[in-house]
This record gives C-alpha cells, sequence and structure tokens, in this order.
C-alpha cells in the first residue's frame, strides 16, 4: 500500500448524501479480482450516458475538476453494501482523500485499508469547503496526515482527528497483509519449535 503523508489536490465538490457503494461502483462491474482497473467503471451509471458519452451534467465530467484527487460530500458517503472495490475504484481513479460528514462504517475502513485518507468533519465545516469550492476556480486542499492538518490557499487552516493507529498505518503504507508480515521473524520462530515449518 502506498503510504499517505502530505497530499494536495483539486477538490471535487459531490454535493449529494447518502452516495451507497453501488453508485461508487455498479455490481456488473465487480467481476476482477485485481484491485485495479475500476477507475474507468467509477460512478459509471452517473458519469455515462446510455449510449456510452460522457453525461455533461455529473460533477466528475466537468472540465474545471479534471484530475480531482480530493472528494468533498455530504453525509453517509460510502453506505450500501461492504463491496472493498468501491474504495478500489476511487483509487485507481486518483482520488486520495475523500471529506464528508460521515461515512458508512465498512466504506470508512476499507478506505483506511487502501491507502485513501476518509475526514470526517462537521456540516457546517463541510458547508463552508463546499462554499469555498465554488467561489474559487482551481479549489485545492492539502491533508497533511504528520500534522493533522487540513488547509487551502485562502486562510483555512483546521485540525482533523485521526485514529492513531489508523494514522500510523497510512503514514507507514501497512495494509492488513503488511501488518502480520512485521511478526514474520516471531511466526517463523514459533513455526520452528512447533515443526510447521
Amino acid at each position: 500500500m502506498k503510504p499517505f503523508r502530505t497530499h494536495t489536490g483539486l477538490v471535487l465538490p459531490m454535493d449529494r448524501s447518502n452516495v451507497d457503494t453501488d453508485q461508487i461502483i455498479p455490481k456488473q462491474f465487480l467481476k476482477r479480482i485485481e484491485r485495479t482497473g475500476f477507475g474507468q467503471f467509477l460512478f459509471f451509471d452517473w458519469r455515462f450516458l446510455d449510449d456510452g458519452s460522457n453525461n455533461p451534467e455529473f460533477e466528475l465530467n466537468h472540465p474545471q475538476h479534471a484530475g480531482a484527487s480530493v472528494l468533498l460530500a455530504r453525509r453517509n458517503f460510502g453506505c450500501g453494501s461492504s463491496r472493498e472495490h468501491a474504495p478500489w475504484a476511487l483509487e485507481d481513479y486518483g482520488f486520495r482523500v475523500v471529506i464528508a460528514p460521515s461515512f458508512g462504517d465498512i466504506f470508512f475502513n476499507n478506505c483506511f485499508k487502501n491507502g485513501m485518507l476518509p475526514l470526517v468533519l462537521d456540516e457546517a465545516t463541510v458547508d463552508d469547503l463546499f462554499a469555498r469550492a465554488a467561489a474559487n476556480s482551481g479549489y485545492t486542499l492539502t491533508a497533511d496526515l504528520q500534522q493533522c492538518t487540513l488547509v487551502d490557499d485562502h486562510g483555512l487552516s483546521l485540525s482533523v482527528e485521526v485514529d492513531e493507529f489508523r494514522r500510523h498505518c497510512l503514514l507507514n503504507g501497512l495494509d492488513d497483509i503488511a501488518l502480520t508480515l512485521e511478526n514474520e521473524p516471531k511466526i517463523a520462530a514459533y513455526e520452528e519449535v512447533r515443526g510447521i515449518a
């Protein structure tokens, strides 16, 4: 997993609540077994019209949001089924930070396990970020996980809270497998004593 320390990125404001994982990555694209290649299907039903062309009304297709890597959303983002493909699709597309007042629990956990930083901010702060994004063309945010801050170029400076264990894992690029492998010498010693190796 790629470590997350500091990220500065263009903000995609998605002014929608209850965006579920089937909207993030529809079920028909869950046949792949790799973690890559899902970005092309991100928000598929919203991004594309029936003829396969881009939906000009969808936020992600607006030219000013090309290359966005910070997703700003409303409450309960990532609710619905537990598919890990949802953060895979977001990360594969290029998103590193997702900001919302609340998240679906499983989606929230899966973000950390896949190298993305989900930030929970109160509704008033999220409202302010939407207003800032609307007022400033090319609006960017910098999330600094080392300092636990979120800043912009227009005077915003916020302290953010991130669980210390999850912060440690993101800073060091440790997914569940990497965490287990940190104990490889102890595992090998145990197996040798038990005659397993």
